[in-house]
């Protein structure tokens, strides 16, 4: 199989939210320090981890028991935000030579943060629309 690498425009969020402030566009808006102030608390732990709690959470013993190898390529990020309402962000790796834990972590949690956006901007245009 052909590997086709393009290089795409930046995306993430504080390249966005640069690109919005160059441009002068100062209406109300989200902005990344929102996303960021939205969060209380982050854990991280692999799928590997969660099966092996599972185990102990429903009395097994948990000592003889191996979780699939797969899922130790598999993250999950869960981030309580200040209303106590949680997000779930997950990263899987397809090839194990190519697994980091930190990437891992670092994907898992733009995923769960990606989640914020939406709420966040729906509790805004609520405040807005009951200014007008």
């Amino acid at each position: 199989m052909v590997m086709l690498h393009i290089n795409s425009p930046r995306t993430d969020d504080d390249s966005i939210e640069q690109e919005i402030r160059q441009k002068g566009l100062e209406g109300p808006r989200i902005t990344p320090k929102d996303i960021e102030a939205a969060i209380a608390s982050e854990c991280y732990f692999t799928a590997a981890e969660g099966f092996l709690g599972h185990a102990w959470a429903n009395a097994l013993d948990a000592r003889g028991i191996k979780p699939p190898e797969h899922l130790d390529r598999v993250t999950i990020c869960v981030l309580t935000l200040r209303n106590g309402y949680t997000i779930v962000g997950t990263s899987a790796c397809a090839a194990p030579e190519n697994f980091d834990a930190t990437i891992g972590r670092k994907i898992a949690r733009q995923n769960a943060t990606q989640q914020i956006w939406p709420l966040l901007g729906y509790a805004l245009r609520s405040v807005l629309n009951s200014q007008s």
